[in-house]
């Protein structure tokens, strides 16, 4: 019962971009909301066993691609840790580039937050990460509606 009654919750769905010396992952997320405005602090829970907790915490940096509503079939790609070319600048064969904190942004994304860990806080499964956001874009536009959970039939209620 309570993982329905999570399921009813209202969340986006993007694309957290990773980096730690030389590695780089891109993971899917549905749990990333602002924490603060001064400084802005971005919250994004991941889990413990994940290789983008690795490396978030290993890196200290983490971006979040917001992504279109029409690219729903693209974030199903990054539920498994993601095959990188650095030749090609691919994340899954998805064009990415890196932010000023060196994590990847997906070329495709219609926003983007660039984030400096802050802080973190364990809360079993997973962590929750506070980044200060150090840079923000768009890529397609702010009209652009962008993808939610409801837009998919994929569903995460832990």
């Amino acid at each position: 019962m309570r993982r329905r009654v999570f399921w009813t919750m209202p969340s986006g769905l993007y694309v957290i971009g990773s980096r730690a010396g030389d590695r780089l992952n891109g993971m899917t997320c549905n749990w990333a909301v602002q924490l603060a405005s001064d400084p802005k602090l971005l919250g994004v829970a991941v889990e413990r066993t994940a290789v983008t907790h690795e490396l978030i915490s290993a890196g200290g940096c983490f971006a979040l691609s917001v992504l279109a509503r029409t690219d729903r079939d693209l974030v199903r790609r990054f539920v498994k840790p993601a095959a990188v070319d650095l030749a090609e600048s691919t994340l899954n064969g998805i064009r990415f580039r890196t932010a000023s904190t060196g994590a990847p942004v997906l070329e495709a994304a219609v926003a983007w937050l660039d984030c400096r860990l802050h802080t973190d806080t364990d809360f079993g499964t997973h962590t929750l990460f506070a980044g200060e956001v150090v840079d923000a874009g768009f890529g397609r536009g702010e009209d652009t509606p962008v993808l939610r959970m409801e837009d998919t039939r994929m569903s995460y209620g832990g």
